[in-house]
């Protein structure tokens, strides 16, 4: 039984068999062969040459969208104090800290971010198993445990985005959403790829980008020429 609709095979017949297309012409790609009617996610695919089950490989950040991320991102800050006003300020959407991971024990999960202060890591700390698989546990490498509430609230509310490889070796990331300009789009994808050359470790041996590609939501994937791509954001 065919795994997709005829929507999909229709926009996959598209793409050249084996062919490997430039950024902008993948971007360009991706927005002309999406196909639902709502405004799908335009994601990014990377695939490394680095081996995750080593600590100085496991690949793990964060970037700014220039462009933002066409999503409207549910923020909870754990803080106590001076920093809850701070938060509540920058506008995050769900402050406090013991009654929160309190909630969270019982099953409460109605927001997209998790952002807090140092000191109170402690109790969070509990949450690991129900936040870690969501990708949601705060996290030093990321930004996310920071004293620094006000700017880091305001940068996930810009646009900001946290990636980290999987098992496999690729990091996936969204880019912006199909009804981007192009130049929106092909602006963020540079950000990513520039971020990740960035967080190249030290002890990864021979090519570091093995292989990219973009798709939207529910569209094909669409390769990208690696060495242009590189090439471009670096």
């Amino acid at each position: 039984m065919s795994r997709h609709g005829k929507k999909y095979k229709d926009s996959a017949s598209k793409i050249g068999k084996g062919d490997r297309y430039p950024l902008e012409k993948a971007v360009e790609l991706t927005k002309d062969l999406a196909f639902t009617k709502f405004d799908e996610t335009v994601e990014i695919a990377v695939k490394l040459g680095v081996d995750p089950r080593k600590a100085d490989q496991n690949v793990r950040g964060s970037v700014v969208l220039p462009a933002g991320s066409g999503k409207r991102q549910r923020i909870l800050v754990f803080a106590k104090g001076e920093k809850e006003k701070e938060a509540i300020d920058a506008g995050a959407d769900i402050v406090g800290s013991d009654d929160l991971v309190a909630k969270i024990s019982g099953g409460w999960l109605g927001f997209d971010r998790v952002v807090a202060t140092p000191d109170i890591m402690g109790a969070v700390g509990k949450l690991g198993k129900i936040l870690g698989p969501r990708g949601l546990m705060p996290n030093p490498k990321s930004g996310t445990v920071t004293f620094d509430i006000a700017r880091v609230v305001k940068e996930i509310q810009a646009g900001k985005v946290e990636f980290r490889v999987d098992k496999s070796g690729i990091v996936h990331a969204p880019l912006g959403k199909v009804s981007f300009s192009r130049d929106k789009l092909l602006e963020n994808a540079k950000s990513f790829l520039e971020t990740l050359i960035k967080l190249k470790p030290a002890s990864s041996k021979g090519q570091y980008f093995r292989s990219i590609s973009i798709s939207s939501s529910m569209g094909p994937g669409i390769k990208v020429d690696t060495i242009q791509a590189v090439k471009m954001a670096g």
